[in-house]
């Protein structure tokens, strides 16, 4: 029997101490210990859980340990993580466990002199009936921080951008698992034969509401082994990045390029859009990303998908095309509940996105055809990022304007914006929080 916590203690220590990005560590312990159903999912509560709740979880500590956080030892600190997550967040699990299985814990890893210490820190929270104090609210900013596991330089951000009520909304957007969001794959099969066929295998298909051919998949357990996967019938994309692509419009016979696009999702979406008639270029900066675009174009039947590498900051060569797309890498708070560990880091360099942002836009635009059009999106909820690139590009390239949104039923602005932009807030229509905006070129200098 797989020990479950001792894994998601070698996961969230890639994780925490040695930079690894949560979903790539998760999934590479679920194959390499051979993991399956019951086992994986309590596996991603533990280690979701943790990240999500982190300094929560370390604001709670602190009220019953008598060593200062940044005194505990990093092993015994995360094992301390795993322990109190258990306690106030997983009412399955029953005291004695969560408290036992991290003493044994401590001594599998040969932290004997901290198994009485974590030991006592646990049993005194349960001794206490789980009594605990959070920041009193007439401190905003440490309240949000603390209740939402939000660092307060980028709470202080949200609250200055957004204001009280929507920073609140986002910050509640981020806690929790997203949903598995999938697009159908219409070069081979439909909407409801997929449905039909994942339900007879128990998987629930719930048709996404503001985007035809896409679904939100429950009860799915490992996708790859999912025969429909396998075949190529659909393939996974937030709806925010369908939405993307959806407002990037392109249409069977064109020329489309993606100038930063691995994973590939967007390109898949449009080149299944087009018909598979046309061309799309999709590049990336990095080999490995490439051969990755280059299965899943395979995967799903896709033969006018043209990959390279290629610099979108540096290069100026690109084919001419009617459409292109500029999904820029970006400070990634809009996926926080998908990649929780972003907002711990500290060598994000996010002050120099914007410069790097504007470069990628800049030179993605130079060669696009009078009537061509360029959608610009990030991951993000920056301003910076977001807007005040899109403004500066407008008040230094006369030759594009902005291009008003047609936003599809049950899609609504929540910030005042102009019309060709749209800020997806996490959560809110089930989706990752996200930026896009819609230029056109109007003439050619």
């Amino acid at each position: 029997m797989a020990n479950v916590r001792y894994i998601a203690y070698k996961v969230l220590y890639r994780v925490l101490r040695e930079d690894a990005y949560s979903a790539i560590a998760l999934n590479t312990a679920v194959h390499e210990e051979n993991l399956s159903g019951v086992d994986v999912s309590f596996l991603s509560a533990l280690v979701y859980g943790v990240l999500e709740r982190k300094l929560t979880l370390e604001y709670i500590i602190r009220q019953y340990s008598s060593v200062r956080i940044k005194k505990i030892e990093a092993k015994t600190l995360i094992v301390l993580y795993l322990g109190m997550y258990q306690l106030v967040w997983m009412d399955k699990v029953p005291d004695s466990a969560a408290v036992n299985e991290s003493v044994k814990l401590c001594k599998q890893l040969r932290l004997y002199k901290s198994a009485g210490f974590v030991n006592a820190v646990l049993r005194n929270f349960i001794r206490a009936d789980k009594q605990h104090q959070l920041p009193n609210q007439s401190d905003q900013l440490r309240y949000l921080s603390v209740v939402y596991s939000c660092p307060e330089s980028i709470t202080q951000e949200l609250l200055d951008t957004y204001g009280d009520d929507l920073t609140e909304q986002i910050l509640k957007g981020i806690i929790g698992r997203p949903p598995i969001t999938v697009r159908v794959n219409t070069l081979k099969t439909d909407k409801e034969k997929l449905i039909t066929a994942l339900k007879e295998q128990g998987i629930k298909a719930e048709s996404v509401p503001y985007l035809v051919n896409s679904l939100f998949l429950s009860s799915t357990g490992s996708l790859d082994k999912i025969p429909q996967f396998q075949q190529g019938h659909f393939f996974v994309e937030d709806a925010a990045s369908q939405l993307c692509a959806e407002i990037l419009d392109a249409q069977p016979g064109e020329r489309v390029a993606d100038v930063c696009a691995a994973p590939g999702g967007k390109s898949l979406y449009t080149a299944v859009k087009m018909e598979n008639r046309g061309e799309v270029f999709s590049y990336d900066i990095h080999e490995h990303k490439i051969k990755l675009m280059e299965d899943n174009a395979k995967r799903l039947g896709v033969t006018i998908m043209h990959t390279a590498i290629r610099d979108a900051a540096s290069s100026r060569e690109l084919p001419e095309c009617q459409r292109i797309l500029c999904d820029v890498p970006c400070s990634g708070w809009g996926i926080l509940r998908r990649k929780p560990e972003i907002r711990y880091k500290s060598d994000t360099n996010i002050d120099i996105l914007p410069k790097l942002q504007y470069s990628i836009l800049c030179m993605s635009a130079e060669q696009l055809p009078t009537d061509g059009v360029l959608v610009y999106s990030t991951c993000t909820l920056r301003k910076a990022e977001n807007h005040d690139v899109i403004k500066r590009f407008l008040e230094e390239h006369p030759q594009f304007t902005g291009e008003a949104l047609n936003l599809p039923d049950g899609i609504d602005r929540v910030i005042e914006e102009e019309p060709y932009c749209l800020t997806l807030l996490p959560g809110a229509y089930n989706t990752d929080g996200f930026f896009i905006a819609k230029l056109r070129r109007v003439r050619y200098d």
